[in-house]
C-alpha cells in the first residue's frame, strides 16, 4: 500500500497552476474541502457562539469540531486544545502566563536548533523576571543537538525546556522524549514546537513528553492559524490576562476575543483530509496514523532522489541537513554562488525553492556556513517525481549556465 500521490493532487486546485512547489516549511497548498468548509461556515447561517438558534449553534460546532481534530491529530485532550492566531503568538502568550511564576535562581533552557518562536519569547520572558537563559546547543557537522552536557544544563533550578519536535531549516529530529523525561526528573514543563514535526509525523504528546504543543495547520494543507495542545489541568493553573468579563473556563481562558468560526472548520477539514488518505476504516486517530505511515514513505523516497541529486552537483553544494532522523527538508548553501540568483533562476521555471535563513536564527548561526542565507527545499505530501525532476535540471542548468 503506498499513498496515491496523483489523487491526491488532483484535491489541490491551486496545483492546475504547474508551479512545484518545494515551499511546504513555509505552508503548503491547500485542498478544495478545505475551502469549502470556510465559506460553508463563513456563509452561514453564523453568529456568535450560543445555542439559542442555528446560527448560534453552528458557531459552537466550530469551535468543538476544531478542539476535535486537533485533539485526534496530536493525541490530546479536546478540553487542552486553545486556538491561536499563529505558532509565535500562542508561544508568547503562554510564556508570559508561565513567567509570573518565575524570578531570580529560575532558570529556562532553549536550544540553538529551534526557529526563533521557539526562542526570543522564551528569553525575553525570562530577562523581564530576572531569570536565567541556558542553552542546548546545535553541533553543526552532524546538524543533531548536542546533549552530552544535558543534564548539566537542565537542572534543579530549569523551569521550562523549550525544544523543537523538527527544525524547520535543517529537517533534524531531536530526541525529544529523552529531553523531555530528563526535564521531568528535576520538575520542569516541557515546551515543544511542533510546527514543522507535525506535517511529517504522528504526533503523540503525551508518548513525547510535552507539557504543552503547538502546531500550524497551514503547514498541513490548513488555513493560517495555529493551536496548542496541554492537559486541561495544566492549564488550569495558569492564568493569563484578559478581560474582566471574558470567561476563565480553560481552555476560552486563553483565546481573547470572538473566534474566527470559519477558519476553524477549515482547520478541522484539513485534519479529515490527511485522514482521508488511509484506506479503510477505523477511527480519525487511527486511520491518521495510517495516513502519516504512508506520507512518510513517500516523503523519504522524495528526500533520497533530491539528496542524490544534490550530491550529483559535487563540492559546488554544502548540504547541512545531515541528522540521522529527518523531514523532507533540507538546507544547503553554495560555495561560489548566491542562493538568491539560484531561487530566481528556479522561479523562472515555475520551481519555488526559497531562498533565506526562515527565521532559524540560532540554527543558522550556529551553521556560520560563510553566506547570508541559503537554499531551502522541502518536499509535502503532494509533491511528486516530476516536481523533483524539475527541480535538480534546474539546480543542473542553473551551475551549468
Amino acid at each position: 500500500m503506498s499513498l496515491d500521490v496523483a489523487a491526491l493532487r488532483a484535491r489541490f486546485p491551486s496545483l492546475t497552476s504547474g508551479i512545484a512547489h518545494f515551499d511546504g516549511p513555509g505552508g503548503t497548498q491547500t485542498p478544495a474541502e478545505v475551502g469549502s468548509a470556510i465559506a460553508a461556515t463563513l456563509t452561514g447561517p453564523l453568529s456568535n457562539r450560543g445555542g439559542s438558534v442555528a446560527s448560534e449553534r453552528n458557531a459552537e460546532s466550530a469551535i468543538a469540531g476544531f478542539r476535535s481534530a486537533m485533539a485526534d491529530l496530536l493525541g490530546a485532550q479536546p478540553g487542552g486544545i486553545v486556538y491561536g492566531r499563529s505558532a509565535t503568538q500562542l508561544t508568547y502568550d503562554i510564556s508570559r502566563a508561565l513567567a509570573k511564576g518565575w524570578g531570580p535562581g529560575d532558570e529556562v533552557v532553549v536550544t540553538e536548533l529551534d526557529h526563533d518562536c521557539n526562542v526570543r519569547p522564551w528569553v525575553q520572558a525570562a530577562q523581564a523576571v530576572g531569570a536565567t537563559v541556558r542553552w542546548l546547543r546545535l553541533d553543526p557537522t552532524s546538524a543533531e543537538l548536542d546533549l552530552s552536557d544535558l543534564d548539566e544544563v537542565v537542572g534543579e533550578r530549569t523551569r521550562l525546556v523549550a525544544v523543537t519536535g523538527a527544525s524547520n531549516l535543517l529537517g533534524t529530529v531531536p530526541p525529544v522524549a529523552r529531553i523531555a523525561a530528563r526535564a521531568h526528573a528535576v520538575g520542569a514543563l516541557v515546551h515543544v514546537d511542533g510546527v514543522h514535526l507535525t506535517a511529517h509525523s504522528h504526533i503523540d504528546v503525551t508518548t513525547m513528553g510535552a507539557d504543552l504543543f503547538v502546531c500550524s495547520p497551514y503547514k498541513f494543507f490548513g488555513p493560517h492559524c495555529a493551536a496548542l495542545a496541554a492537559d486541561p489541568a495544566l492549564l488550569e493553573t495558569l492564568h493569563p490576562d484578559k478581560l474582566l468579563p471574558s470567561t476563565d473556563t480553560v481552555p476560552e481562558r486563553f483565546e481573547l476575543g470572538t473566534l474566527p468560526y470559519e477558519i476553524m472548520a477549515g482547520a478541522t477539514a484539513a485534519v479529515d483530509v490527511l485522514a482521508s488518505l488511509a484506506p479503510g476504516e477505523g477511527t480519525r486517530r487511527e486511520r491518521l496514523a495510517v495516513a502519516n505511515a504512508l506520507v512518510h514513505e513517500h516523503e523519504l523516497g522524495l528526500r533520497q532522489r533530491i539528496e542524490g541529486g544534490l550530491a550529483d552537483l559535487g563540492d559546488r553544494v554544502t548540504l547541512h541537513s545531515r541528522a540521522q532522523q529527518r523531514t523532507p527538508t533540507l538546507f544547503f548553501t553554495f560555495a561560489d554562488r548566491d542562493a538568491r540568483e539560484a531561487a530566481a533562476f528556479l522561479a523562472e521555471r515555475d520551481v519555488l525553492a526559497p531562498a533565506g535563513t526562515f527565521y532559524a536564527h540560532e540554527p543558522f548561526r550556529a551553521l556560520a556556513p560563510g553566506v547570508d542565507l541559503g537554499m531551502r527545499v522541502g518536499a509535502a505530501p503532494y509533491t511528486d517525481d516530476s516536481d523533483v525532476d524539475r527541480l535538480l535540471e534546474g539546480l543542473t542548468d542553473f551551475f551549468g549556465r
